[in-house]
């Protein structure tokens, strides 16, 4: 109704699983490149849960866009079968022929093993999908773990992919399936969006339905992630009403209030309420524990009084009280001496220079250059990346976690929060076990690598050395100059002997390669040769500097 008025080519927020629409977090990347790891494995269980609406199917119908001609996929909705309904709804999804009034499960398993023998021997993957399978019983799961039994010398002829919500890991940590969750190799467990990413999923949807102009105000995206949680699907339902409000009131933009409407539609009230509700009932059980505890406080005193009264305990020595919050906080203070590493607590890292907080880009991307051996002047040089690609360098800026900083393995500046609210950049030059060390302002200070990411807000920037003609990424079927330098350094890094090529097409082999290689590296395994993976093949390099990880302790992904 209201795709014309806005000038939209199609409804922006189906509930539909189309993956054109798959808004790729960094946890939605993380997902699919699990997905993609489990089916380029062979054989056992891929489990991906995550809460109602979170995009488990849209990821793994995205997966199914890009699978090969060779693969035959049972994709099985309805789980609430028993063994016999199940192994017959697998013989329908797959072709196979079979009596329809066999009760036998030895008979079902009988015609799928030949259907995946000869599916085998004619060079096919046969991949189970399941969705909502935590509804499976354990009986249904101890067949389809039974079914995974089926194999060949060399290899398991059937793999099976898991969806399901957070009930399944429970069920799955159940002592009678251990024998089933052992067999699973990849596993993921997909959360509700942040903030700044319903944002950009609202903005990616809209692009895709033909609307560039922002329909969202950004009150009216505050209160979208507050009413959704986060949760893609009430996203969509919400974004619907609201923009079906702002065409009834002749609205051009969905504001704060259109949105509040359009979530006391959708739930029956507003998200506010539920807040009030949720508090007033934390409250009350906050007001009873306390109670109670007074209770027990007070009588606990009195004894503990007429105890010391009747025995004239008398301490041995007082100690020295600080004020609250000043204790050992000298000690902890970074020095102004660079070359000085202090360790320091987590609530601690925070700005402190003396210098302005709106300088410390520029002194994280000083400290950065440096591990380059670059003499970098924010005053003087202007723009780290102008500055980065005059030396050579590339500029890299993305979002992530700890996991993707340790597989790249190089030097970055982080934006972090501190426990004031205040927003600061920061360089990281050291990864050392569970700790790295932080270059702040002048100071450097060793934190834990679980606790900084309390205080990191995703956001990355590296520089990286691209090779020579570089112009960016090279997808499967294109030409390139690359080609022949790449197949080169796969083959040293692969083992296998190198033959010198002329051609500069980016073929089929060389993809199956470059996919090997990113899954051995804890890279997305999408075949596309961009910053990441030339990262990576750069520090294949012995002289290659600088790491993150120093190689006597590399991790390796």
């Amino acid at each position: 109704m209201y795709k014309e008025y806005f000038g939209l080519e199609e409804m922006p927020f189906s509930i539909a699983p189309d993956p054109r629409y798959l808004y790729m977090s960094e946890q939605h990347r993380e997902a699919l490149a699990h997905l993609v790891f489990g089916f380029n494995s062979d054989g056992g269980f891929v489990l991906l849960t995550g809460e109602v609406g979170t995009g488990k199917t849209t990821i793994c119908r995205c997966l199914l866009d890009q699978i090969p001609e060779n693969v035959s996929i049972a994709f099985i909705i309805n789980p609430k079968l028993t063994v016999e309904e199940l192994l017959a709804t697998i013989c329908d999804e797959f072709g196979i022929q079979y009596q329809k009034d066999s009760k036998s499960i030895k008979y079902y398993v009988d015609i799928i093993n030949r259907y995946l023998l000869e599916a085998h021997a004619k060079g096919h993957k046969t991949i189970v999908i399941i969705d909502e399978a935590q509804n499976l019983s354990s009986d249904v799961l101890e067949q389809l773990r039974l079914l995974t039994n089926l194999e060949t010398n060399k290899v398991k002829l059937l793999q099976i992919i898991l969806l399901g919500q957070p009930e399944l890991r429970d069920k799955l940590s159940r002592p009678e399936l251990r024998q089933l969750s052992q067999r699973i190799i990849a596993r993921y467990h997909l959360g509700p969006l942040s903030a700044k990413d319903v944002s950009l999923y609202v903005v990616h949807r809209l692009t895709i339905a033909g609307v560039k102009r922002q329909l969202f105000t950004s009150a009216a995206i505050s209160k979208l992630y507050r009413s959704s949680r986060g949760v893609p699907r009430l996203i969509n339902v919400l974004c619907d009403r609201a923009l079906l409000g702002a065409f009834a009131l002749g609205k051009n933009q969905v504001t704060a209030s259109i949105l509040i409407k359009a979530s006391r539609e959708v739930f029956g009230f507003s998200a506010s309420q539920v807040y009030f509700r949720k508090v007033s009932a934390w409250t009350m059980t906050a007001s009873v524990v306390i109670i109670v505890g007074i209770v027990f406080a007070a009588g606990y005193y009195n004894k503990k009084s007429s105890f010391e009264k009747t025995t004239s305990v008398v301490p041995q020595h007082q100690e020295t009280k600080t004020g609250p919050g000043k204790e050992n906080h000298a000690s902890l203070q970074p020095a102004a001496d660079s070359g000085k590493v202090e360790h320091m607590n987590a609530d601690l890292l925070q700005w402190t220079d003396s210098l302005p907080v709106n300088e410390s880009r520029g002194l994280a991307f000083q400290s950065l250059f440096r591990e380059w051996g670059l003499e970098y002047d924010p005053s003087k040089h202007g723009d780290a990346c102008e500055f980065a690609k005059a030396n050579g360098l590339q500029c890299y800026d993305q979002r992530g976690n700890l996991r993707i900083l340790t597989v790249l393995n190089h030097p970055a500046v982080l934006r972090l929060v501190n426990n004031k609210g205040q927003e600061f950049y920061v360089s990281i030059a050291e990864i050392q076990k569970d700790n790295v060390t932080v270059k702040t302002g002048t100071h450097s200070v060793k934190v834990s690598l679980k606790d900084i990411e309390s205080f990191w807000l995703g956001a990355y920037s590296m520089f990286w050395k691209a090779p020579q003609h570089y112009q960016g990424e090279v997808k499967p079927g294109d030409r390139n100059i690359l080609i022949p330098w790449l197949d080169k350094q796969l083959a040293s890094v692969q083992n296998r002997t190198y033959q010198t090529r002329n051609n500069t097409l980016y073929d089929d082999e060389l993809v199956e390669s470059i996919k090997k290689y990113q899954v051995a590296s804890g890279l997305l395994p999408d075949g596309i040769i961009g910053p990441q993976t030339l990262m990576r093949l750069y520090h294949e390099e012995k002289d290659h500097p600088p790491f993150l990880i120093k190689r006597a302790q590399a991790i390796r992904n």
